[in-house]
């Protein structure tokens, strides 16, 4: 499958309001992909289409080789997802929730408790696998998260700002196991408000106003508007739109 992701003229209304209007991109297998937009924006509408959690109102979309249409629930066993604001269940220990997620995802019980070992060792958290959650530092619970994602070795992963609130540091690492991942064969969509960050990805586009007003790789984006930053290309496209803010939030 040359492309994990392929969507045409994607549209969701709600009302006499046009959320997502007729979007069109593909994206590669492997690829690290970088979703910006403002609040507002239509991101997220787009992201609970592809990740079949809200039926479009017209146009197509595979993921993973199948229809968001008609095939969601077969969407969701080959995809993986992470946000932000909820991801892990902080009074279950570690090891509580790798199970209940790879339970959730179809593991069978060798699986989750093969996998669960060599994901603890991996991280480095082979001697607080009996832990809360909730005790361990943010930064250790968003690279925990992303690889709980990964535990059914899905096709594409959706990350809703994954590294929000982390230190740069982590940041750095939680991209260098994004890099691992796309190497090995998984497609990372992701979204994130910090612009740096989009400069990783191996192409971006920019939602303004339920459109991709921009897409290309970083230096093709800043070679075509010609701007020394993404930042600055953000700005300039998200300020017609009455909201100059940096790519965060709903939409």
């Amino acid at each position: 499958m040359s492309n994990a992701i392929e969507v045409q003229e994607l549209t969701r209304k709600f009302g006499s309001f046009t959320a997502v209007n007729a979007i069109t991109f593909t994206v590669g297998s492997g690829e690290v992909f970088g979703f910006l937009g403002a609040n507002g924006a239509g991101k997220t509408t787009a992201i609970r289409m592809l990740t079949g959690l809200l039926a479009p109102t017209s146009g197509e979309a595979q993921v993973a080789g199948f229809d968001v249409f008609t095939q969601a629930e077969e969407v969701k066993r080959k995809i993986g997802y992470m946000s932000q604001r909820f991801s892990l269940y902080g009074d279950l220990t570690v090891r509580e929730n790798i199970a209940l997620y790879g339970g959730i995802y179809g593991l069978d019980d060798g699986e989750i408790r093969e996998r669960s070992e060599a994901m603890l060792g991996h991280l480095g958290l082979r001697d607080s696998g009996d832990d809360l959650v909730a005790s361990l530092p943010l930064g250790w619970k968003q690279k925990l998260a992303f690889s709980v994602a990964l535990v059914h070795q899905p096709a594409v992963v959706f990350l809703d700002e994954p590294t929000g609130g982390v230190d740069p540091v982590t940041r750095r690492q939680f991209w260098e196991m994004i890099y691992a991942a796309a190497a090995d064969g998984t497609t990372v969509f992701v979204t994130t408000h910090y612009m740096d960050e989009a400069e990783y990805c191996d192409r971006v586009s920019i939602m303004v106003d339920g459109r991709i007003g921009a897409m290309g790789t970083p230096a093709e984006l800043k070679a075509e508007f010609k701007v020394g930053t993404l930042d600055e290309l953000f700005v300039r496209l998200a300020r017609p739109a009455g909201n100059a803010t940096v790519a965060g939030g709903g939409g």
